[in-house]
């Protein structure tokens, strides 16, 4: 079954919460600390600061240090996609391991199954490249009488 970790579900939650707030899709977000976001989602703060570094260092957050420090969208909540967060945390995206960074397997020569495979993992790649964080926000409004279901629940939906 494939299942987004732990890590990458917590990053798409973050997201959606920095896009909901006022100002979280402007080009002039408002800061919002860890503390707040792990809050929300009942995050624990320290594995919660640590992939709000990583993105940050992948270029979808920006940090801002101080008093009224914490993280904003790098850019527009539509312009960054659900692949981007699962890569930026998880690494490269491979449902197999026959389709690696590496090259291929030990079996390429008389594996019948890696061109379908290929297939699959660029069709997954795809569809979360073509969703952004807004719509994880326009999914989340929809869904709110559901006594709010998770985002990464919501993402798994898609896939299914």
């Amino acid at each position: 079954m494939l299942r987004l970790t732990k890590k990458a579900d917590y990053g798409l939650m973050a997201l959606k919460y920095l896009a909901e707030q006022p100002g979280g899709s402007a080009h002039a977000p408002i800061a919002q600390s860890a503390k707040d976001i792990a809050q929300a989602y009942h995050i624990p703060p320290p594995l919660l600061a640590k992939i709000l570094q990583t993105l940050a260092r992948a270029g979808l957050l920006v940090s801002h240090a101080g008093t009224n420090g914490g993280y904003a969208l790098a850019r527009p909540a539509n312009q960054i996609s659900a692949f981007e967060v699962i890569r930026a945390i998880d690494g490269p995206l491979f449902i197999t391991s026959c389709i690696t960074i590496h090259g291929t397997c030990d079996l390429a020569g008389h594996c019948t199954i890696k061109e379908p495979l290929r297939k699959v993992n660029d069709s997954i790649k795809d569809l979360l490249s073509n969703i952004h964080i807004s719509d994880l926000v326009e999914m989340s409004e929809g869904t709110r009488a559901d006594e709010g279901a998770a985002v990464g629940s919501g993402l798994v939906t898609i896939l299914a």
